[in-house]
């Protein structure tokens, strides 16, 4: 009989549930909804030996028993066991995203140094050494808060959307602006990765987030690129707990 792990994940823009199928990814589903009406009927199809939740934002505290009750249920928080450390000034204030992230790391390169990159609706960066010691990183506004803060916080310029073909030199509004943010995070990535080789040497850059494709073809420095980063981490820590 297969054995199969649920793995959710509640971001600020997506809401996703990744299913592991003996180990193994096997697919993942965006959730329109959050009620319990809506998810119940997931949770038929898929019957879970164990569920893992990831959260970022505020769900109706009624899916949780939902989830509770049909499977082991655990939700990542900083009293997760996790397989690294994290000694940094307050543990309880890491996003479970970033653990999910990290745990990842440490999962697909043990014993080296990692820096996992997350962009969505923020970019963060995720540092993890060889002692597996979660050290921080940095965050940063994401592609989408950048374009809408232009329009937002200007009188005249207008909200433009991700576009995959743009010159270096823009030569409109729309151009310069899908230039300026999609570039310029570009470079901002090769920035950080490059002031992290200043300091710790070789490392693995791992890339992950529903935005990630429209930066791989602008950066200079070598990463390993995977779109269900996130759900791997959080599949190695339902194994943990």
């Amino acid at each position: 009989m297969a054995r199969i792990t649920l793995c959710f994940d509640f971001g600020n823009t997506r809401q996703k549930m990744a299913i592991f199928t003996n180990g193994e990814f096997s697919g993942v589903r965006l959730l329109e909804s959050l009620e319990p009406a809506a998810i119940a009927p997931l949770l038929e199809e898929f019957p879970a030996e164990k569920i893992i939740l990831s959260s970022v934002m505020n769900h109706p505290p009624s899916l949780e028993v939902l989830l509770a009750e049909k499977a082991h249920f655990h939700k990542l928080s900083h009293l997760t066991r996790l397989p690294f450390t994290t000694p940094v000034g307050k543990p309880e204030t890491i996003g479970a995203d970033r653990l999910a992230l990290v745990a990842a790391s440490v999962n697909l390169f043990p014993g080296k140094n990692n820096l996992a990159i997350a962009l969505g609706t923020a970019i963060t960066y995720n540092f993890v050494n060889r002692n597996h010691e979660f050290l921080g990183g940095g965050i940063s506004p994401g592609m989408e808060m950048r374009f809408r803060s232009l329009k937002d916080y200007t009188a005249l310029l207008p909200l433009v959307k991700e576009d995959w073909n743009f010159p270096l030199v823009g030569y409109d509004t729309v151009t310069n602006i899908t230039s300026g943010v999609i570039l310029g995070m570009a470079k901002e990535i090769d920035g950080f990765i490059d002031a992290y080789k200043e300091r710790y040497g070789n490392f693995n850059v791992l890339l992950t987030g529903g935005n990630s494709a429209y930066f791989v073809p602008h950066l200079k420095n070598k990463i390993f690129a995977d779109q269900n980063l996130i759900f791997k981490g959080l599949y190695a820590i339902s194994e943990c707990n």
